[in-house]
């Protein structure tokens, strides 16, 4: 699997390490994943997703059913 976020879509980032004399080289800033088991109330099943810190958290805030409908469409 890739290193994208299922919910928001979130991938890794490019830019530059910076060293004391200001010397760049490439390098890529990762999304923080997180796999997990999570109950979907309305397909009264778990499904396991991987998502950001941040989706997860908006997921315990705003509800499971944005993981429900792209469970339904196949997407996840």
């Amino acid at each position: 699997m890739s290193r994208r976020c299922q919910v928001t879509g979130v991938g890794p980032k490019s830019g530059h390490s910076i060293s004391h004399a200001h010397n760049k080289t490439k390098r890529r800033f990762l999304p923080n994943l997180q796999k997990k088991r999570i109950w979907v109330k309305e397909l009264n099943k778990f499904v396991t997703v991987k998502l950001t810190a941040r989706a997860l958290k908006t997921v315990a805030k705003n509800g499971t059913s944005e993981i429900a409908k792209l469970v339904r469409e196949n997407k996840i």
